[in-house]
This record gives C-alpha cells, structure tokens and sequence, in this order.
C-alpha cells in the first residue's frame, strides 16, 4: 500500500522573522532525522500573520523574508525532504498579498503555492481582518508524494465542506490544513476557548465524510486554542502535541482502504446529485405526506 510518512510541525509564530526561520530550519532537522517524507508548517509559520503576529504589511521586511525562504528551501533540497511552509506572498502594485503555503520540493524548488481562499470578513462583536491585510487566492492545489496524492487547506477555509469535496473529486488522499488559533483574543472573556473543540471535531468529520489524512497544525504562541494532530480516514485522531510546546509529530498516512467508511457506498453518487440511498418507490402513500 502507498504511504507517506508526515512531520506535523508546530512552534511560537513570532513577529520576528529570524526566530521563526531558526524554528523552521530546526524542525526539519528534527523531522529529516525520523525519515519524514513531507513537512508540515502553520499558517504564517516564517513571516507572522499580518494583523495578529505583526501589524500590517508596512511591518514585514520583504527582504528578510525572501532570504529566509532561500534558506528552507536549501534546506529542503538538503534533506531530500517535501517542505510546505506557510508565510506571506507579496504581490505586485497595491494589492495586499496572500496567506499561503508554498510547497517546496525535495530538489528545494517551489512547484506551487496555496492562498488561502476564505479569509475571514468583518463582523460579530469583534470584527476579525484578514480582508483588511491579505487578498483571497482562488485555486485548489495538488500534488504527489510517493503517489499518494496531496490537497492544501488554510485556517479558516475548514468551515467550507465544499472545498474538501473539490478535493475528494480531484482524487486527494492527505490533506495538509496549516491553522493559526493562537495569540489573537476573538471574544472578550480570555477563557472561552470553542476552538478546542470545534477544530479536532470538524477535521475528523472532514476526514471521515472524504475518506481521507488529515494534518492540521497550529502555532504554539500563547494563547494557543489546541495543540497540532493527524487524522485517520476513518475521523480517528491518531497523535496530538501538547498545547504551547514546540514538537513534531510523525504519522506514517497509509492509504489503506480497509479504514471504515460508513459513506463510501453512497459518497460518489451524493457528490454527483443524487440525495438519497436505494431506489426511490413509486407509492402513493409515499407521495401523500398528510396521511396516516
């Protein structure tokens, strides 16, 4: 069976590009000497979030930036390892740039990119501004390691089920979702976490109605809401890192098709319309809903 062995990689996300460059180059280390096939990063891991980590883009040393990316993707190339790595991407003129995941291949080049496509709008008793910072990317994004093949997620874009099922339709295997729930306070009370909650159970589900691994990570920057995990097929979360302690988790994915899947008999024809199991019977005492 086809496998992958994943480094789900979490540290503080800070705004100083050199201590997250330091963090990033240490953890591929970390995962290159456990024989990882695939590295993971959060969001924003080596640049800091725009509006959370740092203020705005006025903030971020482009130069810097560029640098420490050479240095992942030498990195990359060194350890003959995959490196998806969330950061910032500048854009051209006036517009604000992208939240993405660059994925870095094993010969260190950059072969794609993800940007986040549902940044979160103003609204609520607090309004959260990713709009005010970054601009929406508008593309799912695939590749292959090992032959499994693979689909990117960001943060809030795992409160949309129609991007998974794009996924699932492109024949995606693993997902790598990069979160950051950490250092900003999105209700007043400081001890209201739904996040813990919502997350782990919302990737599970996503895993299980799609049948396929998943990775999400987050920055350990305190208040962090939940420590990194993987997913099985089956919505079974198979590891997990302590909250606010830097760590690396190795999962090795199998694609294994014996995983329970309570919807695969029905998933396919679901995705195509169909709305219902069986065949439907021609009855009039199906057709008469008032009756008795």
């Amino acid at each position: 069976m086809k496998s992958i062995r994943v480094a789900t990689c979490q540290f503080s996300v800070e705004p100083q590009i050199s201590h997250n460059r330091r963090a990033v180059l240490r953890q591929i280390d970390q995962a290159a000497n456990q024989n990882a096939d695939v590295v993971h990063f959060s969001e924003c891991a080596l640049s800091g979030y725009l509006g959370v980590d740092i203020p705005d883009v006025n903030s971020l040393d482009w130069d810097e930036l560029q640098s420490a990316t050479r240095d992942i993707m030498s990195a990359a190339k060194n350890h003959k390892v995959w490196v998806l790595l969330g950061s910032t991407h500048r854009l051209s003129r006036k517009n604000k740039p992208h939240n993405s995941i660059y994925v870095i291949n094993p010969r260190g080049k950059i072969v794609d990119r993800y940007d986040k496509r549902f940044c979160t709008g103003l609204g609520g008793k607090r309004p959260t501004l990713d709009l005010s910072h970054y601009s929406p990317g508008d593309r799912a994004v695939t590749f292959r390691v090992n032959g499994v093949t693979c689909g990117l997620l960001i943060c809030y874009d795992y409160r949309f089920p129609e991007l998974y099922r794009e996924y699932r339709s492109q024949g995606v295997q693993a997902i790598f979702q990069s979160f950051h729930n950490a250092r900003s306070m999105v209700v007043d009370d400081p001890k209201y976490n739904i996040w813990k909650t919502i997350v782990p159970a919302t990737m599970s589900c996503r895993a299980a109605e799609n049948h396929f691994w998943i990775s999400a990570n987050n920055s350990t920057t305190r208040p962090s809401r939940w420590g990194s995990f993987a997913v099985r097929p089956d919505g079974q979360i198979v590891g997990k890192l302590s909250l606010h302690k830097p760590g690396v988790l190795i999962t090795d994915m199998v694609i294994d098709p014996s995983y329970f899947d309570a919807p695969g008999p029905w998933r396919e024809s679901a995705m195509n319309g169909q709305l219902h199991s069986g065949a439907l019977v021609d009855d009039p005492r199906s057709i008469d809903v008032t009756c008795r």
